[in-house]
């Protein structure tokens, strides 16, 4: 009998054997690839999950909006005003609005475009409220040569003229922290410290944090430690596989189960979203899979 057969009869002993003691359906699943991760509708309550409608162009808002519904997802990321008729009939939530940025290079970080996104977000956050929304992103756009003091100077002049209409309205603006070392070069928003400093100097609950777990662990790691010394800056998440931002299964770093339960345990009431793109062929069934595992 070769090594490689003892190897595996052990691995079918040892699953077995878990599954007799009733350990989690997820947890086997990460264990063993092959093994297909069984998916109940019927969620735990202790995460309140979402999906970033970007990752999943490949379906209309309609068809995204049906499939999400049937998992048990209650919320669509980063939809503006065109969509949020469509996401009311299927009876969904924009958990993070969008519409209001310019993009993600020029943002409250350089005075040249406040003009232009004061003028935005003072349209938009009222639009938000309207809808019976609450989240708008918003970003530090990139550094260009300036120090982080400059940075948050300028952020808080931009930010500071738009957190009165957003407190009138209870719409929170929450920027985004995005990785500078692979995807967004020289984006300055790029660490929780820095997110957090400029949250310090608002100093407003209208103003929170997006914690991109992918993004995160890129330019900083130590993920859960970091979450739970700066919750309460942080409004949201999202996901994403590392390395690639694609399916968060046994492929990538991150044990986002772990992540997951930590995330609750701070008593965090928002939205994780699924901010992966998949590679699979049944995008859907990446998608289910996806929630299954943070489903703790």
């Amino acid at each position: 009998m070769s090594a490689t057969f003892d190897r595996r009869t052990s691995v079918k002993t040892i699953l077995a054997g878990t599954v007799t003691l009733g350990l989690p359906l997820d947890l086997l699943a990460l264990t063993n690839p092959n093994e297909e991760l069984k998916f109940d509708s019927i969620l735990k309550g202790r995460i309140n999950h979402s999906v970033a409608r970007w990752c999943f162009n490949d379906f209309d808002i309609e068809t995204l909006c049906s499939e999400a519904k049937k998992i048990g997802i209650t919320g669509i990321d980063l939809v503006g005003p065109k969509d949020w008729p469509i996401l009311k009939k299927h009876n969904l939530v924009s958990t993070m609005c969008n519409g209001a940025e310019l993009n993600l290079v020029d943002g409250f970080n350089d005075t040249k475009f406040h003009e232009q996104l004061i003028k935005n977000y003072t349209e938009m956050i009222p639009l938000v409220a309207e809808a019976g929304y609450k989240n708008l992103i918003c970003f530090s756009g990139n550094r260009r040569g300036k120090t982080d003091e400059e940075g948050w100077d300028n952020c808080v002049l931009g930010l500071q003229k738009l957190i009165p209409l957003a407190e009138k309205h209870n719409v929170t603006l929450i920027m985004e922290l995005l990785n500078s070392k692979i995807n967004h070069k020289d984006y300055q928003c790029d660490k929780t410290s820095w997110g957090v400093e400029l949250a310090k100097r608002i100093n407003s609950e209208n103003f929170k944090l997006l914690y991109d777990i992918y993004h995160m662990q890129i330019d900083e790691g130590d993920v859960i430690r970091t979450i739970r010394e700066n919750h309460k800056y942080i409004e949201h998440y999202h996901t994403g596989g590392v390395p690639g931002r694609n399916e968060i299964d046994e492929n990538q770093e991150l044990n986002y189960m772990a992540i997951m339960k930590a995330i609750a345990e701070t008593g965090f009431t928002g939205f994780v979203g699924q901010e992966f793109i998949p590679k699979q062929k049944d995008k859907i069934a990446s998608l289910k899979k996806a929630i299954s595992i943070c489903d703790i």
